[in-house]
């Protein structure tokens, strides 16, 4: 699978993308717990003190839905235009 990161959270991570080896289809907040951030403190955690958004295959989701070995995932802050 492979998960993408964007704006400051690429920052923080120290990359853009990061390919992850799932056994079987698992939820948002499950593959956050997995992703550890530099700091040893996991995505899942960090995302109770800042937001997080999180779009799979493109589609905006909520930490419920699931994802599959074949999903892109993206990790976002909030984005506002103008």
């Amino acid at each position: 699978m492979k998960v993408l990161f964007f704006a400051a959270l690429r920052e923080t991570m120290g990359q853009s993308e990061l390919e992850i080896l799932l056994e079987a289809p698992t939820t948002v907040a499950a593959l956050k717990s997995m992703i550890k951030l530099p700091n040893g403190e996991t995505l899942n955690a960090a995302s109770r003190t800042q937001t997080i958004m999180t779009a799979v295959d493109q589609e905006m989701v909520d930490d419920s839905a699931m994802v599959s070995v074949a999903s892109e995932v993206a990790f976002f802050p909030p984005v506002t235009g103008g």
